[in-house]
This record gives C-alpha cells, sequence and structure tokens, in this order.
C-alpha cells in the first residue's frame, strides 16, 4: 500500500519516501511516524498512541517524539510553523491535515496510469537507497551465530546454536 499527498509517496511496503519522485532518507521510527500520521488522518493521534506504536511500549522521552515528528515535518516539505501537513492539536496529539490518497503498489503509478512509475522506467533506472545508519552493523548469516569484529578491532564468539 502507497500513500499519496502533496508532492510525495509514501510507499509502506518498501519503506520508502519519494518527494517529486526521488527518494528521502527517514529514519525507520520516523518513517513509522509518518506511516502511522497518514494512516490515521481522519482523526487525532495521540502522544500516547503514537508512542505506543513506534516504540511499542519503551519508555521514552517526549523530546524523541517531537524530534521524530520535525523530521517528518522536514522530509515531506512542513514545517512546525506552517503545519501544512503535520498539526499539532494543542495537549491532544497531531493529525496529518493534506489530501491523501491510497495507492496499490501491485501496479499503476502516481497519476493513477497504469505502469511502472516514472522514477522506475529502464531510462532512469531506480537507485538503491539504504535506510541503515552506516554504523549498524549486519547479523552474521544464520542469525548472528559465529565471530563478530567489534568497534576495537577484535573478534568477538557470537551465541552459539542450542541443541536439541
Amino acid at each position: 500500500m502507497a500513500y499519496v499527498f502533496a508532492d510525495c509517496e509514501l510507499d509502506c511496503e518498501r519503506r520508502e519516501l519519494r518527494r517529486n519522485g526521488t527518494a528521502v532518507h527517514l529514519e525507520p521510527q520516523v518513517f513509522d511516524v509518518l506511516v502511522h500520521l497518514v494512516n490515521n488522518h481522519d482523526r487525532v493521534v495521540t502522544k500516547d498512541e503514537l508512542l505506543q506504536a513506534v516504540w511499542n511500549g519503551r519508555v521514552v522521552s517526549e523530546d524523541a517524539l517531537t524530534s521524530r515528528i520535525s523530521a517528518a515535518r522536514r522530509a515531506i516539505g512542513d514545517t512546525g510553523e506552517d503545519q501544512q501537513l503535520i498539526r499539532t492539536v494543542q495537549r491532544r496529539g497531531f493529525r496529518f491535515v493534506g489530501d491523501v490518497r491510497e495507492q496499490s503498489t501491485g501496479g499503476g503509478n502516481a497519476a493513477g496510469t497504469d505502469g511502472p512509475p516514472a522514477a522506475a522506467t529502464e531510462s532512469s533506472p531506480r537507485q538503491a537507497v539504504s535506510f541503515l545508519p552506516a554504523n549498524v552493523r549486519r547479523r552474521a548469516p544464520g542469525g548472528g551465530i559465529g565471530r563478530q569484529r567489534t568497534a576495537l578491532g577484535q573478534d568477538r564468539q557470537l551465541a552459539q546454536p542450542s541443541r536439541v
């Protein structure tokens, strides 16, 4: 499922935000905040609901939520001053107020015609976009079993598989 609003396309399956056809890098929590707000654009989303949806009940400061909202606004071309798309509802939460159109990602593009999106045509191939920060290490094949080099360059033994 993808959502189209303003000059943006939010593709939930690919976890991509495209603005004017160009991929915009988003941290995972910022992406999740934006998806939750857009998905619930018909109502005010409380801060507690966002904290539960994005952080799964982990205790985080309200500043963490505020910074993710600011990053989401920047990514879609909005500001806390203008609030054209994400509006703060004092003492209640946030509401996505832009016009949202749902779009199937199985075919068609933002204009509603069949065929690949303009950014994916053969003349302009899609570039791979990594949503992981550069300092995040990937797990070894097999779910983290084996050895891993630490930040100090030392090898570290990872968990051994349980034998049943």
